[in-house]
């Protein structure tokens, strides 16, 4: 008879195939004697990181796969993954082989020997702990998010932007529903999402090199970051993908009138540089808010692209007509100022375009 279930390693993944059997043989030597699973959870990886596990599972019942066709995000994937385990300890490991996984043991045996503990924490600054190779910039851009998550976090962790934990998976169902699965910082999400400072403890290790696939950190994994910290300062007041619809629209305004003023300049009669310029402005909102706004419902390829963009513009050009509508209802029958009918149109035009778009341009996916 196999040993009970203690333990589910939630991994996930995207572009991980080559990782995936060196990470289950890992886990295999480092949690012997102990009961546990794996669990990928794959962002329909173009490479097949999903079929690679799945092909494990096959002979190893231990190995799981939640195959997400149509979302993505490390946040929300962790968020399914922990809820699809009856083990009672869940952890979070990367599939990129970075983590030090001998680490699980101690994890789980300090949840298990300590009933206080909500959570451990696998922290690279603590006594002991390490972060391998990084050079300067990359420890300063650390140190900094650290320093900025301290402003929402209950309770002096030393590792906020840390993606390997074990917690209990009561918890994690506790707190699921609250949960803004926005970004790549999990532990941050359900740090700050506890109505009450949860109890934790860290255990150092060394941050490891990468040594197959690409790294995930980029520019926009960091504007994920802000994005996350004001979605648990803000968010409540004002929505974080509305925030970020309406930041845009506000730089389109600019390329709009760059595009209007240049196409005069060149000799253009004014209707068709205003129309240059709604199309530009349209465009490049656009590909701004499918990369930043809606990156969980990024819309890929030719076909999916031109015909987001379409409705995109059908969309906008409708709020244009409900902006300009209201604006004169407002000033002509209620009397109200030019400046304030104009911005109240402005709003409504937003809401419309926020509203549509989010169903019609990237809920279609």
């Amino acid at each position: 008879m196999s040993a009970p279930l203690e333990i589910a390693v939630v991994i996930p993944t995207f572009n991980e195939r080559a990782n995936v059997p060196l990470l289950v043989a890992r886990l295999d030597q480092a949690l012997a004697g102990r009961g546990w699973e794996a669990i990928f959870v794959d962002d329909d990886s173009p490479d097949g990181t999903a079929e690679a596990a799945r092909e494990i599972g096959r002979v190893d019942p231990r190995v799981r796969v939640i195959h997400r066709i149509g979302r993505r995000g490390l946040s929300s994937a962790c968020i399914e993954g922990m809820c699809a385990t009856a083990a009672p300890v869940v952890a979070v490991i990367d599939g990129d082989l970075q983590h030090d996984e001998r680490l699980l043991p101690r994890m789980l045996d300090r949840l298990q020997q300590d009933a206080e503990l909500d959570l451990v924490v696998g922290s690279r600054f603590v006594d002991g702990g390490g972060t391998g190779d990084w050079d300067r910039d990359r420890v300063a851009k650390s140190a900094l998010a650290t320093r900025l998550s301290r402003r929402v976090l209950k309770g002096d962790l030393s590792d906020p932007m840390s993606g390997f934990f074990a917690i209990r998976t009561q918890q994690a169902r506790r707190l699921a529903p609250e949960l803004s699965a926005i970004g790549f910082k999990i532990l941050l999400d359900l740090m700050t999402a506890a109505p009450e400072p949860l109890r934790f403890a860290e255990l150092p290790y060394t941050f490891r090199c990468r040594s197959e696939g690409e790294s995930k950190l980029d520019h926009v994994v960091a504007m994920e970051y802000l994005i996350a910290l004001y979605d648990r300062m803000f968010g409540r007041f004002v929505p974080v993908r509305f925030a970020m619809f309406s930041g845009i629209g506000v730089l389109g305004v600019g390329v709009h009138m760059s595009v209007l003023a240049a196409a005069m300049l060149a000799g253009a009669h004014f209707l068709f540089a205003q129309i240059l310029g709604a199309l530009a402005a349209m465009t490049f909102n656009f590909f701004l808010n499918n990369a930043l706004t809606y990156r969980d419902r990024r819309l890929r390829g030719a076909r999916a692209l031109v015909d987001g963009w379409v409705s995109f513009c059908v969309v906008c050009s409708v709020g244009v007509v409900a902006n300009v509508g209201v604006a004169a209802f407002v000033h002509d029958v209620h009397n109200e100022g030019a400046a304030a009918s104009a911005l109240l149109g402005i709003l409504v035009g937003a809401v419309w375009n926020y509203a549509l778009s989010s169903k019609f341009v990237w809920g279609r996916y």
